[in-house]
C-alpha cells in the first residue's frame, strides 16, 4: 500500500520560509516522479512543483519560480519543498503526489499522479 505523508506545514509571516517534507512508502520511490500541489479555500487544486524520478529535472508553476525549490532524497525516500519569500496568497493545503507510471519525467497535470498524501496546511499571515 502506497503511503505519502506530508509534514512541515504551519503558520508563518509574509516573507518567511517553510520546508515541507513528504515521506513515501509502499513504492519503489527512486523510480517515480513526484509532485507538489496545493489547494486554497474555495479554489481548485493547482500545480506547485514537480521533480523527475532521477531528480535531474524540476518544474515549477510560474508564480513559484525563484521562490520555491523541490528536491528529493531517494535514499531517505523523501521529497522536499523549500518555500521562501512566502506571501499570504501561498496559504493553502499542500499535497504531495507520486506519478502513476515509473520513470516519468514529472508533470504539472494532476491526472498523471496516482498517489496522494493527506496534505499539510500552510498559512501565511500578512
Amino acid at each position: 500500500q502506497v503511503q505519502l505523508v506530508e509534514s512541515g506545514g504551519g503558520l508563518v509571516q509574509a516573507g518567511g520560509s517553510l520546508r515541507l517534507s513528504c515521506a513515501a512508502s509502499g513504492l519503489p520511490f527512486n523510480s517515480y516522479a513526484m509532485g507538489w500541489f496545493r489547494q486554497a479555500p474555495g479554489k481548485e487544486r493547482e500545480f506547485v512543483a514537480a521533480i523527475s524520478w532521477s531528480g535531474g529535472n524540476t518544474y515549477y508553476a510560474d508564480s513559484m519560480k525563484g521562490r520555491f525549490a523541490i528536491s528529493r532524497n531517494n535514499a531517505k525516500r523523501t521529497v522536499l519543498l523549500q518555500m521562501n519569500s512566502l506571501k499570504p496568497e501561498d496559504t493553502a493545503v499542500y499535497y504531495c503526489a507520486a506519478a502513476t507510471h515509473a520513470y516519468s519525467g514529472g508533470s504539472a497535470y494532476q491526472d498523471e499522479y496516482a498517489y496522494w498524501g493527506q496534505g499539510t496546511q500552510v498559512t501565511v499571515s500578512s
